[in-house]
């Protein structure tokens, strides 16, 4: 089997990945850490375009170069696509390690490199990641890095590591929090609970937020950013998607109530591009689905900024399923106001930090008003979570708001008593009449 890259002779991809393999597989033995690094010549194609195929093959080539410089002895450098290279730094302590590589790296590039007759300096943008930190299986830290990579060129940034967590606390606690999450939905240990979402002229309820929560025999209940970023680290996320689709849509179908409700169900941002997670909602819709209960995709902003058009693609099919679509945490992220007319969604949830902040940030309340106004213009509905206290939601009614959910009313709940909760009268905090249920 050929391994290594023609044109560069380095490592081709089907080599690297082998490699990549099987030192992520070392470091988790070992309790070492490993980072990735990927790398993209910008502009290639333009680079092709203006100066030649052969000038193109130049540029690879230097470029190869560069890295084989910057590379130790332990490490690693292939060529994994067309003008992307990838740099595998082994037995590292630490993420500054990997920062200085890429550094260098950028150093080297600052010198132009002979071209034709003339001089050429190539720009680059670069994206890293660090296993175990970032994932513990070789394809899903190829994934973060290029995630990195893709967000740093949409920020404009040279290079870009995701947010890690602390070394101490990483060998440790999370290490047996990984192994522990492998297998915990064949053994029953997720749950899922329910936060009423309440219409505002009326307080009818008008369905629920899906939940997902992990009760540890040992460590009592671990924090959902916790696990769930585990799970999107180890690969086990789209799994547990579908376990939370699959389960809301059966508890939801069950539900005795007067009129139709929602199910929501959050969706991580690395499916929301899959081609499959229309089937896989589909899939869930036909086993579970009836006609009182209507499903919800909850995303979030940052789902949809590393390739809009193909996000927008996949969430247009799932709302041909009947399926609405639900925009997370709106105003927090990367602001999809420049693409917002093409957005194919049906909702959007305000920040909770925007609402918590309305009685003492004039500027909270503001971006809180401009939010529901702007939403309204293109026919969307308007949520707001983190409702806790009754002058909140009075000014939330005068600035015409569709739909509360919070503490207020209630906070998310055990499926059982989100079915009692359903029976009782929900009183109204501004002091009118309680509104019934039915």
């Amino acid at each position: 089997m050929t391994i290594e890259d023609e044109l560069t002779g380095l490592h081709n991809r089907r080599s690297f990945l082998s490699l990549l393999r099987r030192h992520v597989g070392f470091a988790n033995v070992r309790q070492t850490q490993v980072a990735l690094v990927v790398v993209d010549i910008d502009g290639f194609a333009r680079l092709n375009g203006a100066h030649g195929y052969a000038f193109g093959d130049q540029a690879l080539r230097h470029v190869a170069a560069q890295l084989r410089l910057v590379a130790r002895e332990q490490d690693y450098v292939g060529r994994i696509g067309d003008n992307r290279f990838a740099l595998l730094l082994t037995r590292i302590m630490n993420q500054g390690h990997a920062e200085l590589a890429v550094q260098k790296l950028f150093r080297q590039l600052e010198v132009p490199f002979e071209a034709g007759q003339g001089k050429m300096r190539l720009a680059l943008t670069a994206g890293a990641a660090l296993s175990p930190q970032h994932a513990s299986q070789a394809e899903f830290l190829l994934r973060q890095a290029e995630k990195s990579l893709e967000l740093a060129r949409a920020a404009g940034l040279r290079w870009l590591f995701p947010p890690v967590v602390d070394d101490s606390q990483r060998f440790s606690e999370f290490w047996d929090l990984e192994i522990e999450l492998d297998g915990a939905i064949q053994r029953g240990d997720l749950l899922l609970a329910y936060q009423p979402k309440l219409r505002m002229d009326d307080l009818r309820p008008i369905g629920a937020e899906a939940l997902m929560r992990w009760p540890h025999p040992a460590r009592g209940l671990v924090p959902t950013e916790q696990f769930i970023r585990i799970a999107e680290q180890t690969g086990q996320i789209r799994a547990m998607t579908m376990w939370a689709l699959n389960t809301a849509m059966r508890h939801a179908s069950n539900w005795k109530h007067g009129g139709p409700l929602s199910v929501a169900v959050n969706v991580p941002a690395e499916l929301v591009a899959r081609d499959d997670l229309p089937d896989m909602v589909e899939n869930a819709l036909q086993l579970w689905g009836t006609p009182e209960v209507a499903l919800v995709l909850e995303i979030t902003e940052r789902s949809l900024v590393t390739d809009p058009r193909h996000s927008f693609e996949i969430l247009s099919r799932i709302r041909d399923l009947g399926v609405k679509v639900s925009i997370d945490d709106f105003g927090t992220g990367y602001s999809c106001l420049a693409y917002f007319k093409d957005i194919p969604a049906d909702e959007l949830k305000i920040d909770q930090s925007f609402v918590r902040g309305m009685l003492t940030d004039t500027a909270s309340a503001d971006i809180t008003a401009l939010i529901i106004d702007l939403a309204h213009r293109f026919g969307l509905t308007v949520v707001a979570e983190g409702v806790e206290d009754a002058q909140t939601f009075a000014l939330l009614r005068a600035r015409n708001c569709d739909v509360v959910q919070g503490h207020l009313f209630a906070k998310a709940m055990p499926l059982d008593a989100f079915v009692q909760w359903l029976r009782q009268p929900v009183a109204d905090p501004t002091g009118a009449a309680a509104a019934s249920v039915g």
